[in-house]
């Protein structure tokens, strides 16, 4: 067995008590086989017995023990503490999910989260018999399509790792596009269309997701919310819920360029997903393109067409014809 002294820097407050936060500093020999939960029992047990955080299985499926490791997402019952020091050295910061949030320690006010999960209607809605005389099953095709959706424990590490979280109250997150995708798809469900226009609203839907990847990066299931939420695009078009606006036009302008160039036409898309008036909105990033020859002055123009055609571009666009499921 090995060990090592580590410093670990603790995220203190009592939303009671205290009017802002502070940091705590705690110097522990640790060994190659405790988990980040070990040291935060080792903080309680051994240092100062008011220290706070949630816990319960140990076993990486209830989502309690969900923390902040030097800003890394992680299930606390989960980590080797020794690989955290791989990653950021000796000394580790220990924060919760979300500081503002924060209720006492590692402990926060999920309400958000569940509030979202409640609204996306996270359960099969269909009208059973009572006293069934078998079970309702569904194939293993139809379960493949779930893409292991049905995997989330629900510990909000992707909710309070989005940015657009932290600037847009409405926002479900992706927690909530989980399940949103995982009982939209369920063939026994009978909810499909309304979860459906519920995430295609603008400010609280999908289509206000910036694609960053923060999700995927905090997922402790390698879930992929991001797929999910890319499923639920195409499923309001193949629904026909999605409606007109800026961000389902751009996404109706990539298929546009694609089909009629093999490549992407950057102006293009701006002009078709905002108009000639919005488009003047971008004229200071529209210039850095044209400095670095990403796109030239005329572009965006009806008479002018500066983009090259790909030398497949019949071949692209039968594929485009065969695989789209929707129409746009």
């Amino acid at each position: 067995m090995h060990t090592k002294k580590v410093t670990l820097k603790v995220f203190r407050f009592n939303a009671k008590t205290d009017y802002l936060p502070y940091y705590k500093t705690y110097e522990l020999e640790v060994s190659d086989h405790e988990v980040m939960l070990d040291l935060l029992n080792r903080i309680k047990w051994e240092y100062d017995g008011s220290f706070s955080y949630r816990r319960s299985c140990r076993h990486g499926i209830c989502g309690a023990c969900g923390i902040k490791v030097n800003g890394k997402s992680i299930l606390a019952c989960k980590e080797n503490a020794f690989e955290m020091t791989h990653l950021f050295g000796d000394e580790l910061i220990l924060e919760p999910q979300s500081k503002k949030r924060a209720i006492k320690d590692m402990i926060i006010d999920k309400s958000d989260f569940w509030a979202k999960h409640e609204a996306v209607t996270p359960y099969v809605v269909a009208d059973i018999d009572e006293h069934p005389e078998h079970e309702n099953q569904i194939s293993q095709a139809q379960l493949a399509q779930m893409l292991d959706a049905d995997y989330c424990i629900q510990c909000g590490a992707c909710h309070y790792a989005c940015p657009v979280i932290e600037v847009n109250d409405e926002f479900f997150g992706p927690a909530a596009f989980v399940a949103a995708y995982r009982f939209a798809i369920d063939s026994r469900d009978n909810a499909t269309h309304e979860r459906l226009k519920a995430t295609a609203q603008m400010g609280q839907g999908v289509w206000d997701c910036v694609k960053c990847f923060e999700c995927q990066e905090a997922c402790p299931k390698d879930i992929a919310p991001i797929e999910k939420i890319t499923r639920l695009h195409t499923m309001q078009f193949e629904h026909k819920v999605a409606v007109p606006n800026i961000a389902t036009r751009h996404a109706e302008g990539f298929v546009r360029s694609i089909k009629k160039h093999g490549f992407l036409d950057e102006a293009d898309i701006v002009v078709y997903s905002e108009g000639y008036l919005g488009m003047y909105k971008h004229l200071k990033t529209a210039y850095k393109m044209i400095k670095a020859g990403k796109i030239h002055w005329n572009d965006g123009l009806p008479w002018v067409d500066n983009v090259p055609k790909s030398k497949n571009l019949e071949e692209i666009a039968k594929l485009i014809e065969i695989s789209q499921t929707n129409k746009l």
